[in-house]
């Protein structure tokens, strides 16, 4: 297992660089995430933009004005917290800096760096506007279309995301958190699927509604980015040993061709820092095992999660109705989930009797609200179908 890029790249191409401590193994591959999801959105709302199904939405916009001093202050304080943080990573000593996110959380870091950078930003900010500076400042009018507006989204949707991910984590441990919050909001691990998925849906769904673009177009065309996110995303979690590996699985291969790890695998220096310590390891972290083997359930997520985004792009445009795209993913997600619950660990609930866990509590709705949705916009369209052709026989 790789809990950082700096164990990766030491494995993979003998290269000791220490700075990339810092670059968390899940953190790396969710920005991927992230990356690809916007690519697969942007295409899919530009190509619903040429059928006419989307329209641009226009602003005004002042320009050839310089510099406010709250734009300054802002790149200023940007800067500085990046010059303080990280860049401070690669300048002070490696006994301060050797645990690189108790670093990040620490009241520690260089005023130098973060000064020298905060005024670097600053002033970049100034130049940039200096040199669009009109003698008398315009308002000009703006066509912005949806596609436009991805790079507002996808950060909207990582922000949101992150937070929901982390308060439904919180809330599957409510115990734990209790005795520990610390441990619960300053840890990389323990993100919730599910949690990022409703704020950051909420979240989009507002700003959706502010720029007036078709709520449920925008959805058919996050169908296919959100199954590819979260395959590419499990793929962190598998790498990094975070936790969300399965019950143990002590019984022999079914093919002798198969890798160990992908059939039972015990996660040597996952994250998370659990199991039994690893013979030999004299690394400050990450010197655990898990004791008996595991399902890697990240790993099957991965692969299925790819086939279904591959079935969904293949189909995508076959869905006629808006929404039924959006609704069929619901379905997918919710019963992949549902299924990898059977061989995953999890906190279980008591709800009325019954012990499930949050996931597949959750699966369980998106699944009900999935085919709800479908039967709702498909007999909404069909009512539309038949007014209008009243309609039209009349005149």
């Amino acid at each position: 297992m790789y809990p950082n890029l700096y164990y990766a790249f030491k494995d993979l191409f003998g290269l000791d660089w220490k700075f990339l401590r810092f670059v968390n193994s899940f953190g790396f591959f969710v920005a991927i995430a992230f990356i690809l999801a916007a690519i697969t959105l942007a295409a899919e709302l530009r190509r619903k933009s040429r059928q006419g199904l989307l329209q641009p939405t226009e602003m005004q916009v002042m320009v050839g004005q310089p510099a406010t001093v709250s734009q300054l202050l802002l790149n200023f304080l940007f800067g500085f917290l990046f010059g303080y943080k990280i860049l401070a990573l690669f300048l002070m000593s490696s006994t301060a800096t050797e645990d690189p996110q108790a670093f990040i959380f620490s009241s520690m870091g260089s005023w130098p760096a973060g000064i020298g950078l905060g005024l670097l930003f600053a002033g970049l900010k100034w130049w940039d506007k200096h040199k669009q500076r009109l003698p008398k400042p315009e308002q000009r009018k703006v066509r912005i279309w949806p596609q436009d507006r991805v790079g507002e989204m996808v950060i909207i949707a990582l922000v949101f995301g992150l937070f929901g991910a982390k308060l439904f984590d919180i809330f599957e441990n409510w115990s734990a958190f209790l005795q520990h919050p610390s441990d619960f909001i300053f840890s990389r691990a323990g993100l919730t699927f599910y949690g990022g998925l409703i704020c950051a849906a909420l979240a989009i769904w507002w700003y959706a509604k502010k720029h007036k673009i078709g709520f449920w177009h925008l959805n058919d065309a996050a169908a296919p980015a959100l199954m590819l996110a979260y395959a590419v995303g499990r793929i962190g979690c598998q790498v990094a040993g975070d936790g969300d590996w399965g019950i143990e699985n002590l019984r022999p291969k079914p093919f002798n061709w198969l890798p160990d790890w992908m059939w039972s695998y015990n996660f040597p220096h996952n994250v998370n820092e659990v199991g039994i310590k690893i013979p030999g390891c004299n690394d400050p972290k990450y010197c655990f095992q898990l004791e008996h083997g595991v399902f890697p359930t990240a790993f099957y997520e991965t692969i299925t999660c790819l086939i279904l985004f591959a079935l969904i792009w293949s189909l995508r445009k076959k869905f006629k109705v808006p929404g039924t795209l959006f609704a069929f993913y619901l379905i997918l997600n919710g019963v992949e989930r549902f299924l990898v619950e059977t061989i995953r660990v999890n906190v279980r609930m008591n709800l009325f009797g019954l012990h499930p866990t949050q996931a597949e509590l959750i699966s369980s709705l998106l699944i009900i609200s999935g085919i709800v949705l479908w039967l709702i916009l498909i007999r909404k369209s069909g009512s539309q179908k038949v007014a209008s052709g009243k309609e039209a026989i009349k005149t």
